[in-house]
């Protein structure tokens, strides 16, 4: 008697095709067993997830090990996921707890490197032309949000570096939106107090003649 295959090869048509499956097809596809479905949400988030633990972590090596093991536990756990949610701010908290956990177990004060030397980042921008001052700012900058509470860190980097919605980050860090909003808020009173104080301790340039 033939094996009936329709199922099995609808979806490899549509992964071959390049048409967009959704996540939750994909997921269910992972719970029968079809490691293909896996591989694909791997090449959606993969890039951007460790582009995410690089905002904490600069040691790119170690990014790329805490990005493996968060599709690993992912994978591991796809039978706890609940299909009804998005399957990228369930897979995010994953990496951003293990992040967080690895930071933590190092015994390191604070967030490491949030900004990357090439990052766009939207942070005091005065205008200057000199691309050594450019570097000394990026430094400032980074120095005062490593001065952050660890909470409201994580929720600066998530939403003014990384761009998620304060939906999909009250998704990855277990919060209401209304938390997020308030901690995002108050980030960035803190890092303008912070900023501020920090200018006014820095001695005057004094240019030579």
């Amino acid at each position: 008697m033939p094996v009936d295959h329709r199922e099995q090869t609808h979806t490899a048509s549509d992964l071959e095709s390049g048409s967009r499956v959704s996540d939750a097809r994909l997921v269910e596809e992972c719970r029968r067993g079809d490691q293909a479905a896996f591989g694909e949400l791997v090449q959606r988030y993969e890039r951007r997830l460790i582009r995410v633990i690089q905002r904490f972590i600069r040691d790119p090596d170690i990014a790329e090990d805490l990005a493996q093991e968060t599709f690993l536990r992912a994978y591991e756990r796809l039978e706890q996921f609940d299909a009804s949610r998005r399957f990228g701010p369930w897979l995010f908290r994953i990496g951003v707890n293990l992040t967080l956990d690895y930071l933590r177990k190092k015994q390191r004060r604070g967030l490491v490197a949030l900004f990357t030397d090439q990052g766009q980042d939207r942070w005091p921008d005065p205008g200057v032309a000199d691309p050594r001052q450019a570097i000394d700012l990026h430094q400032e900058v980074r120095r005062v949000v490593d001065e952050l509470p660890e909470k409201y860190r994580t929720v600066l980097v998530l939403r003014d570096l990384e761009n998620f919605s304060t939906s999909e980050i009250a998704a990855i860090l277990d919060r209401t939106e209304a938390t997020i909003r308030w901690r995002l808020a108050e980030a960035r009173n803190r890092f303008q107090v912070l900023w501020e104080r920090r200018q006014q301790r820095k001695p005057p340039v004094i240019d030579s003649v």
